[in-house]
């Protein structure tokens, strides 16, 4: 270990970049960056909520500002001392009430809390066991939804897997909509008990739920739920629709009439895109309103009978539109640079009732994250906490190449400072999903493994960031372009933008690295079993081997859209994308770096590879951190992480 630090430190004397010391303060300056998450804006625009912490801690608190010309901020106190996490912030009918969950006075535990829009006078209103999220307000405001796993956790696949012992196949918990009444105090399950609900929405009248479920194990079937409605008073379901791939986003209509949702081919939950849809409520007169339209909806807005507002992804950027149903034209009121979306994981996007104020914490990677309000396009920064961050790495460009018939989009970031007749390495960086997309935005988050982005930046290394097939932004055909073909045609687009990158600056192609978490590591474990010109390789959370990985990760239903059919009933089509099957092909060094309790992207899947690159000889290293799930919540170990694959690089390419 001794060797390997001196070898380490003895690049970064020779190297024109930042030194391990630098490194170490670059890793504190992100971790002190403020993030905001779960914006919520009142119905009448005048004040925005959201959710704020820094990149380094777990302690997360509410916060309410108004969005008048002289904004006021407003501190939500709910009366605990230490840390606490807030979550959810959502808005009264009347704008004067905040409803939010908070483990305030309690270790772990969320209840439901209420305050004042000027911070005053905080409630709580719930003494709940069990996980708790989403809070939305009747219409009347005299109740408050929200979905609730009695007397169990909850949280999605992201989460650290709980210990599994017993007889396994008859624990399943359900997650329902619970209604609290709010002048009685009297809680109740409104949803049937076999349903497990993702995501809901009030009827106008307040008599019905509209919401995407299936049966139970709830982490596992949201790739097959349905849309149902629920009539709150007799607990009854009924399936409106059966889609063929996967929705989300259930939104009724103003007038009660109607249902928009997104459907397409989505590989997680809570990571949006696929085409607009309305029907009917009572599941007729299907319409794909986007049909043609060269992007993926992420989330959407029901504003009037005859409009609807959407975010849209668009290559590697957002745009903001709004569709007219009367003759399905859409108009784009908003495009950017940026990552914005509504809803899901992550949400940093809301909108007013009438749809002409809006709320977002914007960030790209020149700028870090404030919130900011405004008219759409026309928005003004309300806050500046960010103001002293300032980036240390190279300004990114959006790099456009074609391969096979596609245009293919990527983001690439140069090193902070580029020196005249010198050659610089890059590290690919391949996104998870894979029906997702890398957008700009701030690279502060550990969590999500995106600080990797500044942190390689800023030591001297190119680092692209590609869109291949399979990616969100371009339609739904280009989504599903790798059904059945993992590693093929996305693989072909990596390796042709890479020569577009190498063929426009000055990067040495003798040091190229490449990197992922999730299918991203899926795609690091297989471009390194295809391909040599890959001098060192990080593989987070990958999967070595689709057949065993059917019987191990607890989303096996995720799969099926994807490869066309279980593994026992077409194994083969499984065998031909497996890294393991082509193993001994590779020599590159590979560092293999998953959590304990992955739910998503099992533990044994990084064993088998690492087992097997070190039995034939190929330099390499397996680092399991304790209790973590797919998305990583230690700050301890989200900082060892990015320090282990600052140091791997360096080893093997500078």
């Amino acid at each position: 270990m001794k060797q390997f630090l001196l070898g380490c430190l003895l690049c970064a004397l020779i190297i024109p970049t930042l030194s391990i010391a630098q490194t170490a303060q670059l890793t504190e300056q992100l971790g002190k960056t403020v993030l905001y998450e779960d914006i919520a804006l009142s119905l009448d625009g005048s004040h925005v909520a959201w959710v704020q912490s820094t990149a380094a801690t777990t302690s997360k608190q509410a916060c309410i500002q108004t969005t008048s010309p002289n904004p006021s901020a407003a501190t939500v106190n709910l009366g605990s001392l230490g840390q606490r996490i807030d979550a959810d912030p959502a808005w009264s009918p009347d704008s004067k009430t905040v409803a939010l969950f908070s483990t305030a006075g309690e270790k772990d535990q969320r209840q439901l809390w209420t305050v004042n829009a000027d911070g005053s006078n905080p409630r709580k209103l719930s003494k709940l066991k069990g996980y708790a999220a989403r809070p939305r307000w009747s219409h009347d405001g005299k109740q408050i939804a929200f979905l609730y796993v009695e007397e169990a956790g909850g949280g999605g696949p992201l989460m650290a897997a709980p210990a599994a012992t017993g007889v396994i196949d008859t624990a399943v918990h359900n997650q329902r909509i619970a209604v609290l009444d709010l002048p009685t105090g009297q809680l109740r399950q409104v949803s049937t008990a076999n349903l497990h609900i993702y995501d809901y929405d009030w009827s106008p009248d307040d008599k019905k739920f509209v919401a995407t479920a299936a049966p139970g194990p709830g982490d596992n079937n949201w790739w097959i739920a349905q849309i149902y409605t629920i009539d709150i008073a007799k607990g009854e379901a009924t399936s409106i629709y059966k889609p063929s791939l996967q929705v989300a986003v259930p939104r009724w209509s103003p007038d009660g009439k109607s249902i928009a949702f997104i459907e397409g081919l989505m590989s997680d939950e809570g990571f949006h895109g696929g085409d607009l849809f309305t029907i009917s409520a009572d599941g007729h007169d299907i319409l794909n309103r986007t049909e043609k339209r060269k992007s993926s909806v992420s989330s959407l807005f029901w504003l009037r009978p005859e409009r609807i507002l959407v975010t849209e992804i668009v290559g590697g950027e957002s745009t903001i539109s709004e569709l007219t149903l009367g003759d399905n034209s859409m108009r784009t009121t908003w495009k950017g640079a940026e990552h914005i979306h509504a809803f899901g994981n992550f949400p940093n996007f809301a909108l007013s009732k009438d749809g002409k104020f809006a709320a977002a914490a914007r960030s790209s990677y020149e700028t870090p994250p404030e919130i900011w309000s405004g008219p759409v396009g026309e928005w003004r920064q309300l806050t500046s906490n960010n103001s002293g961050q300032s980036p240390t790495w190279g300004k990114a460009e959006s790099l456009e190449w074609s391969n096979e018939g596609f245009n293919i989009q990527g983001w690439l970031l140069p090193p902070a400072r580029v020196e005249s007749g010198k050659k610089y390495p890059m590290v690919v960086l391949i996104h998870g999903g894979p029906s997702s997309a890398t957008m700009p935005e701030w690279p502060a988050s550990f969590g999500m493994a995106r600080a990797i982005v500044a942190a390689l930046s800023s030591r001297g290394y190119y680092v692209l960031l590609p869109n291949p097939r399979g990616s969100y932004g371009q339609r739904e055909e280009f989504t599903r372009a790798n059904v059945k073909d993992f590693g093929g045609g996305d693989l072909r687009d990596i390796l042709a933008g890479v020569d577009a990158a190498v063929a426009k600056h000055p990067i040495d192609p003798a040091r190229l690295g490449v990197t992922g978490w999730s299918y991203g590591g899926y795609m690091t474990m297989w471009t390194v079993t295809q391909s040599n010109r890959f001098k060192g390789a990080v593989a987070g959370a990958g999967i070595a081997n689709w057949q065993s990985y059917y019987g191990q990760n607890l989303i096996d239903q995720w799969m099926i859209p994807f490869f066309g059919s279980s593994v026992y009933d077409d194994p083969a089509v499984y065998q031909k994308s497996s890294p393991i099957e082509y193993i001994k092909k590779v020599k590159t060094p590979t560092l293999v770096i998953v959590g304990e309790r992955d739910a998503e992207c099992p533990a044994p899947q990084s064993y088998e590879f690492w087992h097997a690159l070190r039995t034939l000889g190929v330099p390499t290293q397996l680092v399991v951190h304790p209790g973590e799930g797919h998305l990583y919540l230690k700050p301890e170990n989200q900082v060892d992480r990015l320090d282990r694959t600052i140091a791997w690089f360096d080893k093997y390419l500078k």
